[in-house]
């Protein structure tokens, strides 16, 4: 809240007003942002022993023979068109529009659970074919690298449907819409986290 005082020179009385403060705002956002290169750095991790172990197959099965392209790149339209309909609901909650917002956020975390359906069905029959993370190195990176990432998609998704139930108790508050801001970076940091998957651990793979 501002407030004003006045400042009393000879005849002259000068008015200023105090800029408000929001220190909790701020501070949020710089954890948060901490918060997200730590994950790089976890991520980056993980790449780098894909990139390690990645072609230690054991005689066993490589990229070729366990993947499907043509899923993954349904699952890859999904996590994207997700982040789209993340940016539809930002620009409504920037407009005001809570019920167009609430919309777009379930459409969100539709698609989010989607991926994670099909990701859970690759593993589900990885695993049933025997290809499971001790079948070999390249298996047990591609599964702790994919499921990382899956995990993320996972708890982002409770954490949106959290925010929807906050956003229909309380409304479009600042805090509310702070958190939001939060989400929906780290939802689009998954996305490009995915790419980097589907890029290197998939279509590399194959292709080599």
């Amino acid at each position: 809240m501002s407030t004003t005082a006045d400042v009393a020179t000879d005849d002259t009385v000068f008015h200023y007003e105090e800029e408000p403060h929001h220190p909790e705002g701020g501070s949020t956002m710089l954890g948060f942002w901490i918060y997200l290169m730590s994950d790089c750095l976890i991520f980056a991790i993980l790449f780098a022993t894909f990139g390690v172990l990645g072609g230690n197959y054991a005689a066993g099965p490589g990229p070729a023979d366990l993947f499907e392209l043509e899923l993954i790149a349904i699952n890859t339209s999904l996590l994207l068109v997700s982040s789209i309909t993340f940016g539809f609901a930002m620009l409504a909650m920037v407009g005001g529009r809570q019920a167009t917002m609430q919309i777009w956020l379930a459409v969100t975390g539709l698609l989010g659970l989607g991926f994670l359906g099909v990701e859970l069905y690759e593993f589900h029959h990885l695993i049933h074919i025997g290809a499971g993370p001790q079948r070999s190195g390249f298996l047990s990176a591609f599964f702790v690298l994919v499921g990382t990432h899956g995990l993320h998609v996972f708890f982002g998704t409770i954490w949106l449907v959290t925010l929807m139930v906050q956003v229909q108790k309380r409304g479009l508050v600042e805090a509310n819409q702070r958190r939001l801001m939060c989400l929906s970076m780290f939802w689009h940091f998954l996305d490009v986290i995915w790419i980097g998957v589907f890029t290197f651990v998939y279509l590399l793979g194959v292709l080599q």
